[in-house]
């Protein structure tokens, strides 16, 4: 695959899995970094989340068994943002779930809120691909023909970030993903 220009571009994919419908209960937390248009390196968490109740286990396979000694959001904080250093994008397939997650995450934890815009590869493929019948993370991810263990919040934000790339080289620009 032709590398895409983001000369000095730094951006990371994120895609949170959740054990609730309230956006504070994020479970796992999968990270993506690309610099200059290259994957670099990968970051994943499980996430204590507030509450023993864990729903959606059929769907991401996680159970409070799991969850209940993993680090809170809170004290993985410094990690992800370290990780997340010098970033100008988020990057995220349906970006306006896993923004409200990070936003709800950070409230809950009572540490700053991110002014990182972020941009919507679902956004993207709906611009780009419009000869395909879905444009959810796994189709566009069958098009492309990129690895995905769905629901896995790793696996889901290293292709999010496959996404991305393809994206821009078809001729998606940031303006036309980016999330208002």
């Amino acid at each position: 695959m032709p590398k895409a220009d983001m000369t000095g571009q730094v951006c990371v994919a994120i895609d949170f899995e959740t054990s609730g419908r309230e956006g504070n209960s994020a479970c796992a937390v999968g990270l993506t970094r690309i610099e200059a248009g290259c994957l670099c390196t990968s970051y994943y968490t499980l996430l204590k989340p507030p509450s023993q109740r864990v729903l959606f286990s059929e769907i991401h396979g996680l159970t409070w068994q799991d969850l209940k000694d993993a680090p809170t959001f809170a004290e993985k904080w410094d990690e992800i943002a370290s990780f997340c250093q010098g970033v100008d994008y988020f990057l995220a397939h349906n970006a306006s779930f896993d923004r409200r997650v990070l936003a709800a995450c950070l409230r809950y934890a009572d540490l700053p809120a991110c002014d990182v815009p972020f941009l919507c590869t679902l956004k993207g493929a709906r611009k780009a691909l419009r000869d395909i019948p879905s444009r959810s993370l796994d189709a566009v991810c069958r098009y492309f023909s990129i690895p995905l263990q769905h629901h896995h919040a790793a696996s889901d934000a290293r292709a999010c970030a496959e996404i991305f790339l393809r994206l821009k080289n078809l001729g998606i620009t940031e303006p036309q993903m980016l999330v208002r």
